[in-house]
């Protein structure tokens, strides 16, 4: 493994209901699929109380929402072997609830929020048009390269 991709990742699943389906092996493949850079991450399965504990704790929005990313080195100048670090909170509730909404499996909706988190660590953002036009090109890109469909198109 390159020191490009070298990950350490561990996977938390205080909210079981997801466990026995989005598998450690499978949130390693579409994060390390993501990762331009080494990085340090945990990917955190919660409830709709936790998750909307933690949004209005740190964001001061009152609801559960479908990913939280927490990136510790955010804004900083990290040198090519510096791993990025992040918490990656995902809410089963909500990400349950968009992909049966959106007719998606919650296979392929989990995916891109683990991608859509995994990019958010590593300083992606969608605050403007811009930004979200890159991001979301991105997206799509790592997802059609693990053989999913563009979570974007109508």
């Amino acid at each position: 493994m390159s020191v490009k991709n070298k990950l350490t990742l561990s996977v938390q699943y205080p909210d079981a209901r997801l466990q026995e389906t989005i598998t450690r092996p499978k949130i390693r493949r579409w994060v390390q699929a993501a990762l331009f850079a080494p990085a340090e991450l945990t990917i955190r399965f919660v409830d709709a109380e936790e998750g909307r504990t933690l949004n209005r704790e740190y964001r001061e929005k009152d609801y559960a929402t479908n990913v939280l990313t927490f990136a510790y080195n955010e804004g900083e100048a990290l040198p090519d072997d510096a791993p990025t670090q992040a918490d990656i909170i995902l809410c089963t509730d909500v990400l349950q609830k968009e992909a049966a909404e959106q007719k998606k499996t919650v296979e392929e909706h989990t995916a891109h929020l683990v991608i859509h988190g995994v990019l958010h660590a590593q300083g992606y953002d969608h605050m403007d048009d811009e930004e979200a036009a890159e991001m979301e090109g991105i997206e799509t890109e790592i997802l059609a390269g693990l053989g999913m469909a563009d979570p974007y198109a109508d």
